[in-house]
């Protein structure tokens, strides 16, 4: 499993690195524009993420229809492009027109799709674990190394390090990544699509996913304009508060991943996060002295790595496989529209309202957004079955589509193999097999 999914995860950990590692800055950085307002600002900090929504759906169809590793590829392209633009941009109009190509390359729900493809289902949680660990240091890295080579090299050059990453990344595609088996899904689709849609459990995580990352944007476009502005400091400063943010973070994503995938505590990893969050905000919207501030960041980072990790991976145990690329584009969807809301309303209300008003209402949507978790079900493990096409009969599944004892089932062409999700407490594997032996 590892050989698969590590160049993967490479692959879309370094993509985020590339967006993270301006994060820091960009906000500073675009003010001193041609052209800036806040507004706009707010806009540039988060408006990748709004192509990111819109092509989410879309990048996923044509993965399904052209292939997983050729859509991966043009939208690294895209990726790539975006950010020579950034890199060369005067203005934040060329700025804003970057931002939004990078977001164009809306890989990520493929990029997750082709890892459930390449792994086996009970090693599925294990490779989200792996891939959102991945993600979440590559967060870290950048919280570190943007703001330090910034203040060195200019912001300008940090776009170029995206670029460089961008192309290198298919490289490491077309080289280290193996072809998806062929699948077969055989399931009923008649309500495929609604099922989805209004399934309580993952309304409840397309919302956490939209709170998460607009609070992250939303962070990331006040906390370097309140250092600068009100405790003159300077961009070379900022280190100074995420390093020691980016290691604590670091520190709290073992323990929360450790609860979460080994000891099935998801509710309450998630809630833990909410409550990081909502105490983050309180300090960093009411200190008095640079050193409650940077408390409140560092909290803030912490609620912020402990969710990371485990987000991808519990939204899809609440999705069949052949939903996952649906749940997982509309999941993915939600969180970009989070992150540029949380930019926007950034800008929008960073001269307009107190800060101190900002974050009581941040409070109070924690409160709610936790109340909300409470009542979310841990997901249930169940086992699966890799049974043998030649010795047995995929005809006689037919004898549980009116019960709950099988899950859900398909059939891997590549390796002539019938899989069966099923209920452990209902049916055991050798009754399951007896049933399907051909005869």
């Amino acid at each position: 499993m590892i050989k698969s999914i590590m160049p993967l995860s490479a692959i879309i950990s370094l993509r985020f690195f590339g967006l993270f590692i301006v994060l820091p800055v960009i906000s500073v950085y675009a003010m001193n524009l041609q052209g800036a307002t806040t507004s706009i600002v707010g806009i540039i900090v988060g408006g990748y993420a709004l192509t990111q929504m819109i092509f989410q759906v879309p990048f996923g169809i044509m993965s399904d229809k052209l292939g997983r590793k050729g859509t991966i590829i043009v939208g690294l392209i895209l990726f790539g492009l975006g950010s020579i633009l950034c890199s060369v941009s005067t203005d934040v109009l060329t700025l804003l027109l970057g931002r939004l190509m990078q977001g164009a390359g809306a890989i990520g729900a493929v990029v997750t799709a082709m890892i459930s493809d390449l792994v086996k289902e009970e090693q599925r949680p294990k490779a989200m674990a792996l891939m959102g660990g991945s993600i979440a240091m590559a967060f870290a890295f950048a919280m570190i190394l943007g703001p330090t080579l910034g203040s060195w090299f200019g912001v300008e050059f940090l776009f170029i390090i995206t670029a460089i990453i961008a192309f290198a990344s298919i490289f490491v595609l077309l080289k280290a990544v193996p072809n998806p088996p062929k699948i077969t899904h055989t399931y009923n689709k008649k309500g495929a699509v609604t099922s989805v849609l209004f399934n309580k459990n993952l309304i409840k995580m397309n919302i956490t996913n939209f709170l998460q990352k607009g609070f992250m944007t939303f962070a990331f476009m006040i906390i370097p304009m309140v250092l600068i502005n009100n405790y003159e400091w300077v961009m070379s400063d900022l280190w100074k508060v995420y390093l020691p943010a980016t290691i604590f973070g670091v520190i709290a994503m073992a323990p929360a991943a450790i609860l979460a995938e080994k000891k099935g505590k998801f509710k309450e990893v998630l809630i833990a996060g909410i409550i990081f969050f909502g105490i983050s905000y309180l300090l960093i919207g009411t200190a008095s002295t640079p050193l409650a501030f940077v408390i409140g960041v560092v909290l803030f980072f912490v609620g912020f790595n402990v969710h990371e990790p485990i987000m991808q991976s519990l939204a899809s145990k609440y999705a069949k496989v052949h939903q996952r690329g649906f749940v997982l584009g509309i999941f993915n969807s939600y969180g970009y529209f989070g992150t540029f809301l949380g930019g926007l309303l950034g800008g929008v209300f960073f001269e307009s309202v107190s800060l101190f008003d900002i974050v009581i209402a941040i409070a109070a949507i924690c409160v709610a957004w936790a109340i909300m978790i409470f009542t979310l079900p841990n997901p249930l493990k169940k086992q699966t079955a890799y049974l043998n096409l030649e010795q047995y009969d995929k005809s006689k599944m037919t004898e549980y589509d009116n019960n709950d004892i099988i899950d859900e089932w398909y059939v891997n062409d590549t390796e002539n193999l019938l899989i069966i999700k099923y209920d452990i407490e209902k049916i055991s594997e050798d009754t399951l097999k007896d049933s399907l032996k051909i005869a």
